[in-house]
């Protein structure tokens, strides 16, 4: 780019203004980001109660606040002891959000409705930000 192209703000021989591609992209992220499909995995320990509550409130706030644009698949580690080694789960249930990035996941206790949602980033404020999930 030559320094008169550079001052008047063109790429150089072309006559066009230079577009701050930085900004672009971080416009483009954010839209996409709000309408990013999730791809969740839950572990759970066959059909316990605590496991029943698990995919309950997971389905419940995935149709509130992802309707049309999320995957949950649900496995028993007693049926599928290998995936959960994969995954390397080491308690139930789990849930492991795989997409959107980044990777999280959140052990233990699931009918706490607040924990979930700040966990899986589906309100766009920062309440709760307390809530502890492990990096994947």
């Amino acid at each position: 780019m030559t320094k008169k192209a550079a001052k008047e703000g063109k790429a150089a021989g072309q006559g066009k203004p230079v577009v701050d591609s930085s900004a672009t992209f971080e416009k483009l992220l954010k839209n996409t980001s709000s309408k990013a499909r999730y791809s969740l995995r839950l572990f759970i320990t066959g059909s316990t109660p605590r496991s029943t509550e698990a995919i309950s409130t997971v389905r419940k706030l995935c149709e509130e606040y992802l309707a049309g644009r999320y995957d949950l698949e649900v496995v028993d580690i007693y049926q599928q002891p290998a995936q959960a080694g994969v995954a390397q789960i080491i308690a139930a249930p789990t849930l492991i959000k795989d997409f959107p990035n980044p990777p999280k996941r959140l052990v233990g206790d699931l009918s706490n409705r607040e924990k979930v949602i700040v966990g899986l980033n589906l309100r766009g404020d920062n309440q709760g930000e307390n809530v502890t999930w492990s990096t994947v």
